[in-house]
């Protein structure tokens, strides 16, 4: 019986000492896109009562800026949620990050309110016509810094073609001035409310979880049919690269958010642990659903060299798909 007991002790020691079955505990950082601020404080909420020892802490800004906090100023960070999954793949991997996990799918829309001018009279045929007109205030996020900016500019780009009119986007964007860029599309939001702007460019959810008017656009154009993915490629837009002075092509593809976990997360059993409730489909996945923004249930890796490169926590949440 004594030498029962000595085995159960030094089994209880070697768990505790080696961090197995521990409790999570501690800070999880995430920087993560604006668009997700509403849903991420639910899931926030949500898993800080399942596992009230960790504090999660979130940083929401434009995805591409919340890339460069990692890779321009080194700001220690445990997740990174990217509204476009290709931020990730060509700002943080290799070298921040061996996984990029796609969780979630959204659309354009053009918001607005009952303030806006031409409200009573704005449609989904004549939208492009509106925003055109100069008494009109308009605007979007920066391209550079949020991928929600460049998607206006695509989805610009694809009504000119869409509807035979030539030109049509610059004769739009002419109406645009530069103080119309925001660093962050939920930036515009408070612009809308309060009247000193008209219309703005915003994620589908986004609008359903602001209690925003919106005009939808045909799926050939809105980014968010994936069957469409080879009509979104015609859409281009230039942005600015990993190095200063650098630039990259950003090409059309149907709306994907993009989940990682960093290499050197500070926290990264705790980090785990979030990710596994975030990727849960009565978890994280499900409040996404309730909150307007369509989860991928489950959610998709690239490979399945990428797959077996997650912590084996997640393996089981995740699906291989291209």
């Amino acid at each position: 019986m004594k030498n029962i007991k000595i085995v159960v002790a030094t089994i209880a020691f070697c768990i505790l000492s080696t961090g197995a079955y521990a409790v999570p505990h501690g800070v999880v950082t995430i920087f993560h896109a604006g668009s997700l601020t509403v849903p991420m404080q639910a899931i926030e909420k949500a898993f800080e009562v399942k596992y009230p020892q960790v504090d999660v802490q979130r940083e929401p800004s434009g995805s591409s800026k919340a890339a460069r906090k990692i890779t321009d100023i080194h700001k220690p960070c445990d997740i990174m949620a990217s509204a476009d999954y290709k931020v990730i793949d060509k700002l943080l991997r290799p070298d921040y990050t061996d996984n990029n996990i796609r969780f979630a799918s959204n659309r354009m829309v053009l918001c607005y309110t009952d303030q806006s001018r031409f409200a009573d009279t704005i449609n989904e045929k004549n939208w492009m016509d509106i925003l055109q007109r100069p008494e009109v205030v308009w605007g979007h996020s920066a391209p550079d810094l949020d991928p929600c900016g460049y998607r206006t500019l695509m989805v610009l780009q694809l009504a000119e073609k869409y509807y035979q009119r030539n030109g049509l986007a610059q004769k739009i964007i002419a109406n645009r001035p530069d103080r119309n860029v925001r660093p962050k599309a939920v930036a515009l939001i408070s612009l809308l409310q309060t009247g000193n702007m008209d219309y703005a460019w915003e994620y589908r959810s986004v609008a359903v979880q602001h209690g925003l008017k919106f005009i939808e656009m045909p799926a050939e154009i809105n980014l968010g049919d994936y069957r469409f993915d080879n009509n979104y490629a015609t859409a281009t837009v230039k942005v600015s690269g990993k190095k200063p002075g650098t630039f990259m092509t950003m090409t059309g593809k149907s709306i994907t958010y993009g989940i990682t976990l960093l290499k050197d997360a500070p926290n990264r059993e705790a980090a785990i642990t979030f990710l596994a409730f975030m990727l849960d489909a009565d978890g994280g996945l499900k409040i996404l659903k309730q909150m307007g923004q369509p989860p991928f249930v489950p959610a998709r890796v690239s490979s399945p060299e990428m797959k077996n490169l997650l912590p084996e926590q997640l393996q089981s949440l995740v699906t291989v798909q291209q």
